[in-house]
């Protein structure tokens, strides 16, 4: 029989039969390693756990306490979940179902409206299913066959994405009395799947067009063991206490109208947030070295085809006509922010040019898909674009990072870093890309930082770093981003008079660091549970008046603290001290200032902390150099990012 060489992680060569799956592999090396293995990694693509070696590969075994089997183990549970809900309702039509961060989902068409009751239903017949311990097996079907059997089984919505295949070949997993499109790989059979929940439900559009029909999406997620499902959904309930949408109403910090669907009003005390972030946004570019512009937010069509965004993101974007000709409302800064650039002829001797905007975009986004602060159609990108000479390109990447770190650092966030790679989609050539990818790698091992590499994720017009800020309960959100550039350069003519007089290409770095300052508002809302350190806090101090008889002394402390733009409010309601301080406490105002008439006469005020309690009776003008200094120190006590 014709032998194949296998190789594996450690380097070692094993030889087997041909055909040898990558459960008998695994099972030659130690029997545990054989009971774990649900999958396997050959020559870079994930297979079944049976699929049949036939010729020399390199190996990796995927286990199922490992980390690359949780997307394996999820995408297993949708199909587990389909098939209960096809068990259990009639005329069910399943559309798709993947994996996804944190959980998995399908979507249905199906005529019960699934509620709370329905969860709980699908969940014990997933729970049957799982008990039966049904084989996974996966079969590729001639397309005539493929298409036959799901007119048989009624799926439209699987002969739609049969339909937009070019395989002759087509990958299906049957699974007992269910048979689903899907290229996998799964795991062996059901009952390795031991950790699930089923989540919520919400509507969500076929292929995510609102002009086709609406679906029921089922959410779920699931782990390796009860132990990760519960830490999970402990995190989960805690998110929901710390839902920014939920804290921007009770904080009086923003709102979503009706009038403007996706289109945040911000109230005066998120303006006094915001404002915070975007002063000390201004103040750190200024000490870097970057000079602020500002462009307009609607520009003429033909920009946008010269930019390349017009072939990308036409989808996306507002459109309006002016004396005839068609505009669109800037969906990105960069058009707009080389045009000033481009006013000018530059030297040698300028560069590098340090650019920075904030700058209102927009984007259209389904209604479906948007959420708070996180997801909108208005926002305000923290745009910069650095024009640089060819050997500047390394030293202003490491700049943009040490100034990355800066920033989130007042903020108390770790994050991780990723390098993304050249797009299926990308513009320029394989030479340029190959520089520009060196580049970034370089700036970020200069800066002692450890990364992974997003293979095919990078821009259209460039590859990028991304920093993926983690807040105080574990979970990740992608802020600041790093794009080395050669495209926009040639496409927009930009050029620099060189040492030697002719003109040449400058290099164009863009990055964003906030990255939106209004979801960066919502991660900030999050990540403190909106207790905010007192340098953003949109109230530092509230005055509480113990009587009426000292509403004159609370207002004469307000008035010598608001000099040192201090931001306070004085609490003059004829309620109970008590009952002001909870409130006070309920808002998250980091000092409360009680004055009665022994502090009046005293000139004194008596200090809370709004975890502490009671700090006893300061000077005024004590407190005052004390909350100062805690304000220009930009502080962050461990009661702010308290997991």
């Amino acid at each position: 029989m014709e032998k194949v060489k296998v190789t594996l992680p450690d380097g070692s060569v094993k030889e087997y039969d041909a055909g040898t799956t990558v459960e008998d592999v695994a099972y030659s090396i130690g029997s545990g390693l054989g009971r774990d293995a649900v999958a396997g990694v050959v020559d870079g693509k994930k297979v079944d756990a049976n699929y049949p070696i036939e010729e020399d590969v390199e190996l990796s075994i995927i286990t199922i306490d490992s980390d690359e089997a949780l997307e394996i183990l999820r995408h297993t549970a949708s199909h587990i979940m389909a098939q209960a809900v096809k068990r259990l309702y009639d005329n069910v039509q399943v559309a798709i179902g993947p994996a996804i961060d944190d959980g998995f989902y399908y979507d249905f068409n199906l005529d019960k409206t699934i509620n709370d009751e329905s969860l709980a239903e699908i969940e014990a017949e997933m729970q049957k299913i799982i008990e039966e311990d049904i084989e996974i097996e996966r079969k590729v079907l001639p397309r005539a066959e493929a298409v036959a059997l799901m007119e048989e089984r009624n799926e439209k919505y699987k002969l739609e994405l049969i339909d937009e295949l070019e395989d002759q070949m087509i990958s299906l997993y049957f699974q007992g009395d269910y048979v689903d499109l899907c290229r996998g790989p799964h795991l062996p059979s059901t009952g390795y799947v031991k950790a699930f929940k089923l989540m919520n439900v919400a509507g969500a559009y076929w292929r995510g067009d609102e002009n086709n029909e609406m679906l029921q999406r089922i959410y779920g997620t699931a782990f390796a063991s009860e132990k990760d499902l519960e830490k999970y959904i402990n995190r989960m309930e805690e998110a929901k206490k710390r839902d920014h949408r939920k804290l921007g109403k009770e904080l009086d910090l923003f709102s979503i109208q009706d009038e403007g669907k996706g289109f945040p009003f911000f109230h005066p005390k998120g303006m006094a947030l915001r404002n915070e972030l975007v002063d000390f946004w201004k103040e750190e570019h200024r000490k870097a070295g970057y000079e602020e512009i500002k462009t307009p937010i609607i520009l003429d069509e033909s920009l946008w085809h010269q930019s390349g965004h017009w072939d990308h993101y036409k989808d996306n974007m507002y459109f309006t006509e002016i004396d005839g000709d068609t505009h669109a409302v800037k969906p990105m800064n960069c058009p707009g922010g080389i045009l000033v650039y481009k006013d000018s002829m530059h030297s040698y001797r300028e560069l590098p040019i340090r650019m920075a905007e904030l700058g209102l975009v927009h984007r259209h986004e389904m209604s479906g898909a948007l959420h708070g602060l996180m997801r909108v159609r208005s926002f305000t990108q923290d745009d910069a674009h650095i024009y640089c000479l060819p050997d500047q390109i390394e030293d202003e990447l490491s700049g943009v990072i040490k100034l990355v770190d800066r920033l989130y650092s007042a903020f108390g966030f770790n994050y991780k870093v990723e390098l993304s790679t050249k797009p299926e989609n990308a513009m320029g050539s394989d030479e340029q890309w190959d520089r520009a990818i060196k580049a970034l790698k370089n700036s970020i091992e200069r800066n002692d930082l450890d990364y992974e590499i997003n293979e095919g994720d990078g821009a259209f017009y460039g590859p990028k770093i991304d920093f993926h800020l983690e807040d105080s309960i574990g979970r990740t959100w992608q802020c600041g981003t790093i794009q080395l550039d050669f495209q926009m350069p040639e496409r927009f003519d930009l050029s620099y008079i060189g040492q030697d007089g002719e003109e040449h290409r400058p290099a164009m770095i863009h990055r964003a660091i906030y990255g939106s300052i209004e979801r960066f508002i919502g991660i900030l809302i999050e990540h403190f549970a909106g207790a905010f350190p007192t340098w953003i806090a949109p109230v530092q101090v509230e005055i509480i008046p113990v009587s009426d008889d000292q509403i004159d002394y609370a207002l004469q402390v307000k008035e010598a603290l608001s000099k040192e733009k201090i931001r306070v409010e004085v609490d003059s309601r004829s309620e109970q001290v008590g009952y002001k301080i909870r409130d006070a406490q309920v808002k998250q105002i980091p000092y409360m200032l009680i004055v009665g008439g022994r502090e009046e006469e005293n000139g004194t005020v008596s200090v809370r902390d709004r975890r502490e309690g009671d700090l006893g009776t300061s000077k005024l003008s004590e407190f005052k150099a004390k909350i100062l200094a805690e304000i220009k120190a930009k502080a962050i006590s461990q009661e702010n990012i308290q997991k």
